[in-house]
This record gives structure tokens, sequence and C-alpha cells, in this order.
């Protein structure tokens, strides 16, 4: 048994067995025989059966989410028809080698010592057995019973507790008491042994610190995913206190209201039943019993303020503390800033300027001069020389005719027109020089 009134678990589940678990029984005859003494005689055969027991064992903590584990425990989880893995001992501690797994006293040994002492009155095993293993290495096969961890599945859980603190309603405040984070981790934590594993394990981060207070431990947490715990101080002290004043005061309250509306049913009751006498007796109770609830009240305002007050000067001074770091980082970073080096600065980068504007309006001046220089003349003859081509290719375009034409021509202007045209072209041949006249003899004849 790993620990006290735990049942141990049963077989694997066939589904958590690989396929030749029912069916090679050649094979798993191999794998159920115990290691030879040393890995040079096949180291073949031995590696081979150390991968498939290693991938095993982590697979069956991990599948079972329990932190703890033990040979005996691994055994009977591992049992085939009657028979038990004999080479488990020697895979167990190849794992505390590997850093797999780790005795649960070591483990407990690496812890602050202050912390130690307290989950030394915690953990009491008969027999728990501190031993040297830390110092003299893991050369030692587990005993059946020891107590062992899979250290990565505690981290992995650790991590879930600090996460589920830091989602829930307890994170407003920086402490908590010890029982009211058991409660909220009901769910996650099996036991209470495994709750106390995992508050180790966040303590060894420095993520959380313990304190017992008037036999009441409280625990603080570290106000950031990834920040280390303050230590517990007196103002986490009297913070604890005033919320555990404010608790106590809101149950009283509650009461008493219960005590009150109690008062007045009664007063009712006395009234239909005809005891006025009693019906006031039952008045004056209730007036009293809303008179400490006034009071009440007031004391439990005033707690209430100064805890508004205390939290307000938390986020206060982490305001504080980030300016304070701004600021120096920013010193750090304007180390060798000065005005006078910021002015000579500018001062080179002016020059610069002007010094380029005036090396370009040089280079734009030869441009320029270049064409000043280019003779005038020549450049109005090109002129002209485009005004007279253009000229050349202008149309000669008879003349609009001034006379509108009407809508209906007579006969008669259609002949005084052809006798106009007529006449023209007797002035044409007459115009016409002798050296045409032979063609108009011909022409002549042919008539």
């Amino acid at each position: 048994m790993c620990s006290p009134g735990e049942a141990p678990p049963g077989p694997a589940p066939a589904g958590d067995l690989p396929p030749e678990w029912e069916t090679d029984d050649e094979r798993m005859a191999f794998l159920f025989s115990a290691f030879k003494q040393s890995r040079e005689v096949n180291s073949t055969e031995w590696d081979s059966k150390m991968a498939f027991w290693v991938g095993l064992v982590l697979a069956r903590g991990r599948r079972r989410g329990a932190v703890r584990t033990c040979l005996r425990e691994l055994q009977n989880g591992f049992e085939r028809r009657g028979s038990v893995p004999l080479g488990l001992g020697t895979v167990l501690r190849e794992l505390l080698r590997r850093g797999k797994l780790q005795r649960e006293s070591d483990f407990m040994a690496s812890v602050d010592s202050s912390w130690i002492s307290w989950g030394v009155g915690v953990f009491i095993l008969k027999p728990l057995k501190w031993t040297l293993s830390s110092v003299l290495g893991d050369s030692k096969i587990p005993e059946e019973e020891e107590v062992l961890i899979y250290v990565e599945l505690l981290q992995e859980k650790a991590e879930e507790v600090y996460r589920l603190y830091q989602s829930s309603a307890l994170s407003s405040h920086p402490v908590v008491a010890l029982s009211e984070l058991r409660s909220l981790c009901a769910g996650l934590c099996p036991d209470e042994r495994t709750f106390y594993l995992l508050l180790l394990q966040l303590q060894k981060e420095k993520r959380v610190t313990i304190l017992e207070q008037n036999g009441e431990k409280i625990v603080k947490f570290a106000r950031g995913l990834h920040a280390k715990v303050s230590p517990m101080n007196d103002v986490d002290i009297g913070v604890y206190q005033l919320m555990q004043s404010e608790q106590l005061l809101s149950q009283k309250v509650e009461s008493l209201s219960q005590e009150a509306e109690k008062c007045k049913e009664d007063a009712r009751s006395a009234c239909r039943a005809g005891k006025k006498q009693l019906a006031l007796r039952c008045l004056k109770s209730k007036r009293r019993t809303e008179r400490r609830i006034e009071e009440l009240h007031s004391k439990l305002d005033a707690v209430q303020g100064i805890l508004d007050r205390i939290y307000a000067s938390q986020t206060d001074q982490m305001v504080f503390n980030a300016y304070q770091a701004g600021v120096g980082a920013l010193k750090l970073s304007m180390k060798d800033v000065t005005v006078e080096r910021a002015e000579n600065l500018v001062d080179q980068i002016q020059e610069l300027c002007d010094t380029q504007d005036e090396v370009a309006q040089t280079l734009a001046g030869v441009g320029i001069n270049g064409l000043a220089e280019m003779d005038s003349e020549e450049l109005e003859k090109e002129l002209d020389s485009l005004l007279q081509d253009s000229s050349k290719d202008s149309l000669d375009l008879p003349p609009v005719p001034q006379k509108v034409l009407s809508a209906s021509i007579s006969d008669a202007e259609l002949e005084a027109e052809l006798e106009q045209l007529s006449v023209s072209a007797g002035d044409l041949a007459q115009k016409t020089p002798s050296a045409s006249s032979e063609p108009k003899t011909a022409l002549g004849l042919s008539l």
C-alpha cells in the first residue's frame, strides 16, 4: 500500500494497454521477465524492454491523474494472468535516475526548512524513511511501498492550483486561509495528501508561503503568474485579521437579521392570539436586535473601509514602484544625451542640409547657363522655317458664295447662269498660248 487507508488500484483497463498485451504471449513473457544484471549483455533487448515499461508507467500515472505511486501499486496495475512484471523495480530506478520520478522523502527534504517543519507534522507516515539518496544517488531499487512522485505531473497540477486561485474570488485578498483554499481545490485534489504535495511544489517554486497564525494556517500567493511571493509580513497578518473580523461580523449580522425577523413573526402571532403583552415584548426584542444590527453594520463598514484603504495603498505602491522603475530606465536610456549635444547635432544636420542645397543649385546652374549661351539668331531662323512650312500646308479654297440659294430656281435663271459660264469659257480659250492651236484645229476637224 502506498499510504495508509488507501485501497490499491485494480488492473489497468484493456484500452490503456498495448495490443500485444492479450495476443502475443511470447513477447509478453519476454517483457514480464527480469532485466539482465548488465545492459552490456544485450543492449538491444534491454533498451526495448525499458522503453516499453517506461512509456507504460508514465502513461498510467497521467491517465489516473495521481501524482503519487509505488512499486506495489504498479505491480497490481500491470498484473497479467496472475503474473506481475519482474523488472518494474529496475524500471522505477531508471525513472528516478532520469528525473521523471522522485522519492517523496527526497522531495520534502528539498523544500525550505520552515516549510518542512510544518509538512512533517502533516505527513505522519509509518514508516517514513528520510534517505540519503539525494547525496548517494538513486542507485537503489525502491521498496514496494515507498512513495514515488511523478515530477512533471506534480508541476502541472501545482500550476492548475495556482491558476484556479488566480481566477477565483479569493484572489482579491493577498492572503487566504488554508481551509478555504482546500475547499476551492477539492475537485482538483482527490485527497488532502495530494493537496499538501501541490502546496509544497508551489512553495518550492517560491509562489506561495505559509504561516500559522492563532492555530490556523494562512497562505500567501504571488501576485502574478511569473512573480515570486514576498515573505509574510505584519501587513499581511493584519489584513488577514481584518478579513476574519469582516467575516465574523457578516455572519453575526446575518444571524441577528434572522433573529429580528423571528421576533416580528412572533409579535404577529401574539397579536392574532390576543396576547398584547407578549406582542409588545417581541417588538421590544426586535427593536433591540435591530439596534445591535446597526452597530454591527457600522463596525463592518469601518472594517471594510480599512481594507479598501489597504488595498488602495498596495495599488499605489505598485504604481509608485512602476514609476520609479520607469524613471530609472529613462535615466539609463538618456545617460549620454544632453541639451548641448542635441543642439550641436541639430546644427550639424542644418549645416549638411545647407551644403546639399548649394550643391544642388550649382549642378542645376550648369544647364541654365548652357541654354543662355545658345545663339538667339539660330532660334529665330528655326522659328521662321516652321512658320513657312505651316503656310505651304494650307489649302486654297474657293470663296464662300454670298448669294443665298433659294428653295426653287427658275429656268430663266439657269439659262442666264449657263450663258455666263459660256462667256467665261470663251475668254479662257482666247488667253491660251498659240502652241495649243494644233490641238484646237484637230478638235475643229473632228467636230
